[in-house]
């Protein structure tokens, strides 16, 4: 399996992946900072004599010119992983076309990062302090899914997410200034499958799925995204989305499959197009707003 992480940092996921991924594996980072790769590099040796094997690279680039890295070939990647920082690249659709360029067929775009309520506004988008915060670069949330399909990810799931507070008081008292207040931000976790046969919406086929049991460290349940955690040994009905998540993917042996194509059933019940947040709702439900149960 080969892992690639944009905005690696000075490695600390990297290392992590290395460890999953075991020695036939393969982890590559990727980062911008000189300063930070340095660190990174600086302990490389320490976890190879640790693991026993030495199983990572690490690239100086900017992540929206993932051409530029010779090593990194079309088609080449398992999943690629970031922590909140597709935000402050200006180019986000070229990182999220490399994404889907370099991913093999099956794999995944497993990321967390800040998106907005609405759009953020030019005059917000150039204040440098609030570019600081991570604030000024969010993708407003129906933007990103747009763009997702766009760039061939047709389905992106929403797996986790907590509204983001700003604890800045200057932060605050310049937003309420520029008119903005009512702007909110939030952390979002998503998952974007590199898999063709994905509809745009979530389509009723009248499949399901029964979860075996056997990912490690969750054999009583596991979760695909924020609506669909399958309890080991139950019928878990699913869209036909769903269904080729887990069937086309490193997942299929970790589940037996109920049903065909032959017959459409329509939309899937509960398919919705409001904002997917959770943690918008009083409640805690997004499904109340339409949130959907399987997009």
């Amino acid at each position: 399996m080969t892992i690639l992480d944009l905005g690696c940092g000075a490695g600390r996921d990297v290392y992590i992946a290395s460890q999953l991924v075991g020695p036939h594996g393969r982890v590559i980072g990727v980062d911008m900072t000189k300063e930070q790769l340095d660190v990174a590099k600086e302990t490389q040796q320490y976890h190879a004599e640790k693991c026993g094997y030495d199983n990572v690279e690490f690239h100086l680039g900017l992540i929206e010119k993932l051409d530029d890295i010779p090593s990194l070939k079309d088609g080449s990647v398992d999943i690629i992983i970031s922590n909140c920082v597709i935000n402050l690249c200006p180019e986000k659709e070229a990182v999220i076309k490399s994404c889907h360029r370099l991913l093999k067929p099956g794999g995944e775009l497993y990321f967390s990062d800040v998106y907005s309520s609405r759009r953020v506004p030019e005059e917000l988008r150039k204040d440098e302090v609030l570019w600081g915060e991570c604030l000024s670069g969010a993708l407003y949330w129906n933007d990103f899914q747009n763009l997702a399909k766009k760039c061939g990810f047709k389905d992106a799931r929403l797996v986790e997410d907590a509204p983001i507070t700003v604890e800045n008081k200057a932060v605050q008292q310049k937003m309420k200034d520029m008119g903005y207040a009512n702007l909110e931000f939030f952390s979002a976790t998503y998952r974007l499958f590199q898999l063709d046969c994905l509809e745009p919406h979530c389509e009723d086929y009248g499949q399901a799925v029964i979860y075996k049991g056997t990912i490690p460290r969750f054999e009583s349940a596991w979760a695909l995204d924020d609506h669909h955690v399958m309890e080991r040994g139950k019928v878990f009905p699913v869209c036909g989305n769903t269904y080729n998540m887990l069937k086309e993917t490193r997942f299929a042996k970790h589940f037996d499959f109920v049903g065909d194509w032959s017959t459409h059933y329509g939309i899937f019940d509960g398919c919705g197009t409001s904002m997917p947040f959770k943690s918008t709702q009083p409640d805690g439900n997004a499904g109340k707003k339409g949130g959907g149960g399987c997009c």
